[in-house]
């Protein structure tokens, strides 16, 4: 029988509060070539007919079907990447972060979130090493905040903290793998990395690759690519991101969330180890998983209007007090709207659900995701 959610729904906007080593890596130095500068980047692929927005290259039903049935290329202009670089840099971030990063392997990937000190996710990052550096990918709408914030931290510890400037391009679809061996001779497992021309090529699991380049490589690569794979917008990304179950904060969701809320101590996320020490949060995280069942879980469902993530959502349970909020949203490739959305589990796993009274829109029905919740 199909499950049904029915919500309200408010929007709460939430806004994040809050000399060492000078070897330079190849793709750094390539990054900093003033020939090709992010900014450049994005004016090449808008010459190339993607949207301003970045959500489409102008005909979005056939790039959803692309990643649903093919293979999808998506210049991912909604996500930015940080580096950190310096003796100290896996040490620094393994005292601040919710998973392992010291003991990360030289060709691992690691998801984790940074905590405040109340356990509320501030960020999401995918997390993988360039040399001697450490490279942080994220929401780009919250990247320049985040910097700022990780470098409060910073004290004596040995190690800076700049934008990457890398060019993020996603594949998604069952023939990603295929794509991916194809342009660059070797696609790698799950939450493993490979060296590329330029820049390094990221599996991520769940048949998405993530192609982390400097610009300059990124306008190199474009158009080999291109002929492999169908050219996407981030709309197309994020309904891959909500198909795999992987969370992403931004900038409405800030402080909305414990880790656990979102899946990420589920192994198939994995972005929690609860044996590294402390971080913060650390306390608050380890208590919401020892001493009792998570109230709160997501899910994916459905839609049939277009709400931003961010917004409230309620139950009968909880009254007009919310349960939960949309974390990401999306067009669907069959019609309507998906979305990963946080809500109360005794009433997300009833039957069906009605917010303020009977019918009242939106109706979210409950989806499938690709891991099961303990």
């Amino acid at each position: 029988m199909v499950k049904r959610i029915v919500f309200t729904a408010r929007v709460r906007r939430r806004a994040c509060k809050g000399g060492h080593n000078n070897t330079q890596t190849p793709h750094e130095m390539l990054s900093e070539n003033p020939n090709m500068s992010l900014t450049r980047w994005t004016e090449f692929l808008a010459a190339h007919h993607l949207a301003p927005d970045g959500e489409s290259f102008g005909d979005l039903p056939g790039e959803l079907a692309a990643a649903r049935e093919g293979a999808a290329l998506v210049p991912l202009t909604d996500y930015a990447v940080i580096r950190a670089r310096g003796e100290d840099a896996a040490e620094f971030l393994h005292n601040l972060l919710s998973n392992d990063v010291k003991n990360l392997s030289a060709d691992g990937i690691r998801f984790a979130g940074l905590c405040t000190p109340k356990g509320r996710l501030l960020a999401t990052f995918h997390i993988w090493h360039d040399g001697p550096d450490i490279l942080l990918a994220l929401s780009a709408d919250i990247q320049p905040a985040i910097l700022k914030r990780l470098s409060m931290y910073i004290l004596r510890s040995k190690v800076t903290l700049t934008d990457a400037n890398l060019a993020l391009i996603g594949i998604a679809g069952p023939q990603a793998s295929a794509v991916a061996s194809d342009a660059f001779g070797h696609a790698p497992e799950t939450m493993h990395t490979a060296e590329v021309p330029g820049g390094q090529l990221l599996g991520l699991g769940d048949q998405r690759y993530l192609v982390a380049l400097t610009p300059e490589a990124a306008r190199d690569a474009w158009p080999g690519l291109t002929g492999k794979a169908r050219p996407a917008g981030t709309a197309t990304w994020r309904w891959s991101e909500i198909a795999a179950g992987q969370p992403r904060v931004v900038e409405a969701t800030q402080e909305a969330f414990v880790p656990q809320m979102v899946n990420m101590e589920i192994a198939a996320v994995s972005g929690i180890s609860f044996s590294k020490g402390c971080y913060p949060g650390q306390e608050i995280v380890a208590r919401t998983q020892y001493l009792g069942k998570v109230k709160r879980r997501m899910y994916r469902a459905r839609m049939d209007m277009a709400l931003p993530p961010g917004t409230d959502v309620f139950t009968p349970e909880s009254g007009d007090q919310h349960c939960g909020a949309l974390v990401t949203t999306a067009p669907s490739p069959d019609g309507g709207y998906e979305c990963l959305v946080v809500a109360q589990s005794s009433g997300a796993e009833g039957a069906e659900v009605f917010a303020g009274g009977p019918g009242v829109p939106p109706r979210l029905t409950l989806g499938t995701l690709p891991y099961t919740l303990d």
